[in-house]
């Protein structure tokens, strides 16, 4: 069956873009594995903060950051994520978590442990498998099948972003989420980068379905002319 191909498709853009709707629902729509990497750096960075860890102290961190196991549940209509056993799906999400987790990732080891586990999930994927982050096709799977990068104007990131973070107000969403983006591409490991062979796609004035049809659409394309 030619829909059977697997096919890895590689999903890289900043925070706000649709990247974890988009990824879900297309892996879910074509029966692919899913797997959100940011979550992985997310849980990591919860082991780190509550294990004491200085995060001002890279050394610390580099020491560390073979300590916590952590495990990725694949399936896009229910991903789990735990960390020693301890599902952390909720805990990963905090305000702490996520104005920390740009200094933990920054860090080599941290990258090179993770990077690692993402290459082994995306390995034994037998149907194919979305994996979205932020350096995917440019250092994690740099031959992947089909590489998209999703764009979106910051205005539109952060409305996307506050309406996620109840309560969170527009203006400061913008400028944390402008913060994030300069810390994650510029970074010496694995910047935040459009991959030279990866399709952009402009959200900002699509719905997440029209996004989510655009991506279904060019990996059903890349399937067909395997």
């Amino acid at each position: 069956m030619e829909s059977a191909t697997p096919v890895i498709v590689a999903i890289d853009g900043p925070a706000g873009t649709g990247k974890s709707s988009t990824s879900k629902a297309v892996a879910a729509q074509l029966g692919l594995s899913y797997l959100d990497t940011g979550a992985q750096y997310r849980a990591i960075t919860w082991w780190m903060v509550s294990n004491g860890i200085d995060i001002d102290d890279a050394s610390s961190i580099a020491a560390a950051a073979g300590k916590p196991e952590i495990v990725s549940g694949t399936d896009p209509e229910g991903p789990t994520i735990t960390v020693d056993g301890v599902d952390v799906a909720g805990p990963i999400r905090t305000q702490e978590v996520s104005s920390k987790v740009s200094a933990v990732s920054a860090v080599p080891e941290v990258r090179a442990r993770i990077t690692e586990l993402q290459r082994s999930i995306a390995a034994s994927a037998e149907k194919g498998i979305v994996v979205e982050g932020r350096d995917i096709g440019t250092t994690v799977l740099p031959d992947a099948d089909l590489k998209i990068f999703l764009t979106a104007s910051p205005e539109a990131r952060a409305a996307r972003r506050s309406g996620e973070l109840k309560g969170s107000d527009v203006h400061s969403t913008r400028e944390a989420l402008i913060k994030r983006d300069a810390a994650d591409s510029s970074r010496k490991t694995s910047p935040l980068a459009k991959a030279d062979d990866a399709v952009e796609v402009d959200t900002t004035e699509l719905t997440l379905a029209q996004v989510i049809e655009c991506v279904v659409t060019l990996v059903e394309e890349k399937r067909a002319g395997k």
